[in-house]
């Protein structure tokens, strides 16, 4: 029977928190601003690690924004490997996460329909 929560699990929250800390602290290059890490997916053998961002600015500068992050992922290695104890440091893979934007945008979608609907219903109960 699987654990409820796995090594694999908790390793992929502290690099989840550990990340969000040296990218927010110590990360200098101004294109990585304004970014929040919504996810880490990590292999079985942890030796990659998918991370997933999310930008304040939406998917205005995501180029940008990936290439800071893939300047800084020597550093984020390294500091990661100081901070985490594991026996392999994965490599990190950044990846830009539109589920926000997303989700957003269905909201939006979702009440322009129900408002539509209810004016439809007001419309017929007034005739």
């Amino acid at each position: 029977m699987p654990k409820d929560y796995s090594r694999s699990s908790r390793v992929v929250e502290q690099i989840k928190r550990e990340l969000a800390e040296l990218i927010r602290l110590e990360v200098k290059d101004p294109r990585v601003g304004f970014i929040t890490i919504t996810g880490v997916e990590i292999t079985a053998d942890y030796a990659h690690a998918k991370v997933f961002f999310s930008s304040l600015k939406g998917q205005e500068g995501v180029e940008e924004i990936q290439e800071g992050l893939r300047r800084a992922s020597s550093f984020l290695r390294r500091e990661l490997g100081r901070r985490v104890r594991i026996h392999t440091t994965p490599e990190l893979h950044f990846v830009y996460d539109n589920s926000i934007e997303e989700g957003s945008r269905l909201s939006a979608l979702i009440d322009k329909a129900m408002a539509d609907t209810s004016a439809e219903d007001d419309a017929e109960a007034a005739d």
